[in-house]
Order: structure tokens, then sequence, then C-alpha cells
């Protein structure tokens, strides 16, 4: 028996952000970034648009001056789609999401 979980972060996500809202640090362990990522991905962008990569910059960086990287691994993660051309980012439905895409109204 192990008392790791992989379900949940050992650590609330809330812990990574500072008093006035920006983030530390960028976790280097995976889990915790992955957590961090959903949580980015879930509050600076809306399901069903598109965003030119100047309005994912500006996002990412209301919370850490190191958007470039934050911007990789939501990509990398699977949390962002970004087309071809790389002009355009769109927020994608995490492949955990009951049903895949839900309108945003109840």
């Amino acid at each position: 028996m192990t008392s790791h979980h992989s379900a949940a972060p050992s650590r609330p996500i809330a812990d990574l952000f500072s008093a006035d809202g920006r983030l530390k640090a960028i976790p280097r362990k995976p889990a915790r970034r992955e957590a961090l990522l959903a949580h980015l991905a879930a509050t600076l962008f809306e399901t069903g648009r598109d965003y030119r990569e100047p309005e994912v910059n500006q996002a990412l960086l209301t919370v850490h001056e190191d958007f470039p990287a934050l911007r990789r691994y939501l990509v990398v993660g699977g949390f962002l789609a970004r087309t071809k051309d790389g002009a355009a980012y769109r927020r994608r439905q995490q492949p955990g999401s009951p049903g895949g895409a839900i309108p945003a109204v109840a």
C-alpha cells in the first residue's frame, strides 16, 4: 500500500500564487504543473473561442512573466490547441471531462 494519491495534488494550487494573484514559480513537478495548467486554462480562457497569440500572451502575463514557457506547457499538455500557422489558440476540452463538449449554460 502506498500513500501516494495521483488523483489529487498534495497541496492546493493556491499555494503557488502570492497574495496579489501572481504565480510565484512554475512548478517543476509534472503533477503540480498539470494541476496549475488546468487551473490557468479554466480561468484565463473560454472554450469555443479563438485567441490570437498576443491575447494568449497578455492573459498569461497577468499571472507570470515567463508567458512563453506557460504557453508552451499549455499547448504541449493539450490544454490549448494551436493552429498550424501558430496564429490562433483555442482552449481544448480536457479528455477527462464527461461527454466532451458541454455547453457552458446549465
